[in-house]
């Protein structure tokens, strides 16, 4: 386990395994324990490099407003300090949108793409309104009252109604979260760009991946990251919401280990072994 500094903000990462970089990056209200199913295997394979976003997990708490782009040197940082030229990026939700920019903006720095549950677009006027809603809610009552709207938008109904234990594990994660973190974390949300007309750009082996049941970024909006960028290959997962990696842990797994095998056969056929 490691932290770099970056313009005052403390952000911490766990370096594990050998082999090809990969650099992932967790949904908001989560932390890098969203990947704690998939780093064991990962890692006898690959060379797992494990983010707290700021305001996150380990990370300083996120007590000024911040943008994707600060979120996107942050992970740069780390890569810097581990000596990493070049990883897969492999990003669930804002994780997701930080790798679209990194592939867009920092291509030299990005080997391949795993993009779960997220978007390349902005949020309607509607969806603001309600994360502004909850953020109003969590400031004056605490995170303890909208626990209830946040499970419903992390999980699928698959989830909820079958695995009450997995949805308490992370209700009681969730219940730690530092509230001004959060609402700092809705304003860089609910102000991204849409990079939607810039996938075509992005040059590098990319899978999707999709809860079939995701209520917080519906199947469609990684459809169209898909469909957007060239050769993406498209997975939907039956059962699960918007953490497919808790949810359907072992089939998250084997995906990423097969992407990896993929690019790893690629390479080798690039440079003639």
């Amino acid at each position: 386990m490691g932290e770099v500094e970056r313009l005052g903000q403390r952000i911490h990462y766990a370096d594990r395994g050998h082999g090809v970089p990969v650099l992932l990056g967790h949904s908001f209200l989560c932390s890098g324990e969203m990947w704690e199913h998939q780093i064991p295997a990962l890692s006898r394979v690959a060379r797992t490099i494990n983010v707290d976003a700021r305001g996150h997990g380990r990370s300083a708490r996120a007590t000024a407003p911040y943008t994707l782009d600060d979120m996107l040197e942050d992970m740069l940082a780390v890569l810097d300090r581990l000596g990493v030229e070049r990883a897969v990026w492999a990003g669930l939700s804002m994780g997701g949108m930080v790798a679209l920019r990194a592939a867009l903006t920092a291509p030299d720095r990005v080997a391949g793409l795993v993009i779960l549950d997220s978007d390349a677009g902005t949020d309607g006027a509607w969806k603001r309104l309600r994360y502004r809603a909850l953020g109003l809610a969590a400031r004056v009552f605490g995170i303890r009252p909208v626990l209830p709207a946040v499970l419903r938008q992390m999980f699928g109904r698959t989830t909820l109604a079958s695995r009450p234990e997995l949805v308490e594990r992370w209700r009681t994660r969730f219940m730690h979260v530092h509230v001004p973190s959060v609402l700092n974390g809705l304003g860089m949300l609910s102000g991204r760009d849409d990079v939607t007309g810039r996938l075509r750009q992005i040059a590098v082996p990319t899978l999707v991946i999709v809860g079939e049941e995701d209520m917080a970024l519906p199947p469609a909006k990684s459809h169209a990251i898909a469909a957007g960028i060239p050769g993406a290959r498209l997975v939907t997962v039956p059962g699960a919401g918007h953490l497919p990696c808790v949810e359907r842990a072992d089939l998250i797994t084997d995906e990423m280990l097969a992407f990896l095998g993929d690019l790893s056969n690629h390479t080798n056929e690039e440079h003639g072994s």
